[in-house]
C-alpha cells in the first residue's frame, strides 16, 4: 500500500474557482490520498461548493471555522486535520496536474535524505493566454540542500511557495511557523508573506537533499485576489526579506554578510520601507549585530537584478 498523502486545500471566498482546484486534487493517479479542505468562515457560497464534493466523495475532509482566523491559523488547521505521512500543500486558486504525486512521491519514499520535491510551475492569468514558467532546474533529481539555501537569498529560480512542493507532514508540523519573531511587530499569522518560504528554509536546514522534478506539474493563478497581487509598495519583498533574516542570524550566519547587500538595496528600492518600521539593515534582525557587506557583493547584487529584470520583461506575462 502506497503511503498516504494529504492534500491540504485552505480557502477564503473562492467559490468561483474552488471546484477547480478540488478536481484537481482528486484526478490524482496517485491512489492512496485525502483531500483536507478547511473553509475561513466564507461569506459567499464556497462552504456549500466543498459540502458539496465531501457528500460525493469519502476522500474529501471538509471543515470549516466559525470566524475568520487569519490565513496562517486557517493553513494550520488543515495540517491538524490531516491524517498523511506526506503533505501536500495546495492553494485553493491553484492547480496540479493528474501525475503530480506520481512523480513527486517516490523521492520521498525511496531516500530518506531529501527534505522536500517540487515541480516546474506554470503561472497563467484567468481567461487570457498571458502564462510564464518557472522553477526548471534543468534536470529532474536530487540537488543538495544547501544550493536552495543559498540561492534563495540570491536568485528568484526556487519557489518561494509550497504549492508546487510535497513534504512530509511531520516537517510540516515542524516548520510552518504560525508567526516569525521580529522586531517590527510584523504579524506574520495575518499577512502571510514569508512563512511559506521558511517552511522550505527550516526543513531544507535539516536534510542533506531537496529534489526537482523537471516537468510543468504545478500551475498558480494570477488574479487580483492572491496575496502577492495585494501586496504592492514593496511589502511582498520587504517582509520575505524579514522572514529570511530571521532563518539566517539563526541557522546560517555565514550568509549574513552576502544577505545585508540585498537588504541594502530593497530599503533604496523601496521607499515605503519606513512603513513597516523598516529603517535600516538593523531593523530586520533580533539579535544580528553583523550588519557589514562588501561593495563587490553589492555589485553583483546590481548586476544579478538587472538580469533578472531583462530575463522577466523577455519572458513576462503578455
Amino acid at each position: 500500500m502506497h503511503k498516504k498523502v494529504s492534500i491540504l486545500i485552505p480557502t477564503y471566498n473562492r467559490e468561483r474557482i474552488i471546484s477547480e482546484t478540488i478536481d484537481s486534487a482528486l484526478s490524482q493517479t496517485y491512489s492512496n490520498i485525502e483531500v483536507i479542505i478547511v473553509d475561513n468562515a466564507s461569506t459567499d457560497d464556497t462552504w456549500n461548493v466543498i459540502q458539496a464534493y465531501a457528500k460525493q466523495d469519502d476522500r474529501v475532509k471538509a471543515f470549516r471555522n466559525e470566524s475568520n482566523v487569519g490565513p496562517v491559523r486557517n493553513w494550520l488547521r488543515c495540517v491538524n486535520e490531516a491524517s498523511g505521512e506526506y503533505g501536500k500543500i495546495l492553494w485553493s486558486d491553484d492547480l496540479i496536474a493528474p501525475t503530480f504525486l506520481e512523480k513527486t512521491v517516490p523521492f520521498l519514499t525511496d531516500r530518506g535524505d531529501i527534505g522536500f520535491v517540487f515541480t516546474g510551475t506554470e503561472i497563467f492569468v484567468d481567461g487570457t493566454q498571458n502564462k510564464a514558467d518557472a522553477y526548471f532546474l534543468g534536470e529532474t533529481g536530487a540537488y543538495p540542500s544547501d544550493d536552495f539555501v543559498v540561492g534563495s537569498i540570491s536568485s528568484g529560480k526556487y519557489p518561494v511557495s509550497p504549492g508546487c512542493a510535497l513534504f512530509r507532514m511531520s516537517d510540516i508540523k515542524k516548520n510552518l511557523l504560525l508567526n516569525i519573531p521580529n522586531q517590527v511587530n510584523s504579524d506574520f499569522s495575518m499577512h502571510a508573506i514569508g512563512n511559506d518560504l521558511l517552511l522550505f528554509l527550516l526543513t531544507a536546514n535539516t536534510y542533506e537533499y531537496f529534489a526537482c522534478v523537471n516537468k510543468k506539474l504545478s500551475f498558480f493563478r494570477a488574479h487580483a485576489g492572491s496575496i502577492s497581487i495585494q501586496s504592492n509598495d514593496g511589502k511582498l519583498p520587504l517582509h520575505y526579506d524579514l522572514a529570511i533574516s530571521y532563518f539566517l542570524e539563526r541557522y546560517r550566519p555565514d550568509l549574513i554578510s552576502t544577505f545585508n547587500a540585498k537588504l541594502f538595496l530593497d530599503l533604496k528600492r523601496y521607499p515605503n520601507a519606513k512603513k513597516y518600521g523598516l529603517v535600516n539593515i538593523e531593523s530586520f534582525y533580533i539579535d544580528n549585530k553583523n550588519y557589514t557587506f562588501s561593495y563587490s557583493t553589492l555589485l553583483k547584487r546590481i548586476y544579478r537584478s538587472l538580469l533578472n529584470r531583462i530575463y522577466r520583461y523577455s519572458n513576462r506575462i503578455k
